[in-house]
């Protein structure tokens, strides 16, 4: 019994240890996405659209403001990518989902 005890105990210790490791890798994907997009805060989108291409869909949001959508698949998971963009036809905002 005891060494089904002290098995289980060291399971739960390596299953922790490995989401750690999972979550760090994450947290370093989402920085570097981060830091990617943020490139093209400011910049006209002319520009966004020389480097991601034409945009999957265009929305309008509440405030007025152009929303271009870029969407892949990598792996089967869906990746979006959303610019905001003003009236002077400059990037202000981004966010992005399931990107890696």
């Amino acid at each position: 019994m005891r060494k089904l005890f002290l098995l289980f105990c060291t399971s739960i210790f390596f299953l922790i240890l490995g989401c750690k490791t999972i979550e760090k890798k994450s947290e370093s994907i989402l920085k570097k996405e981060n830091l990617n997009l943020s490139k093209f805060l400011n910049k006209p989108v002319s520009e966004l659209k020389m480097v991601l291409g034409k945009p999957d869909k265009i929305s309008i949001n509440v405030k007025g403001f152009t929303i271009l959508i870029y969407i892949k698949k990598k792996y089967n998971i869906k990746c979006e990518r959303q610019f905001e963009v003003n009236e002077n036809n400059l990037v202000i905002g981004f966010s992005s989902k399931g990107c890696f």
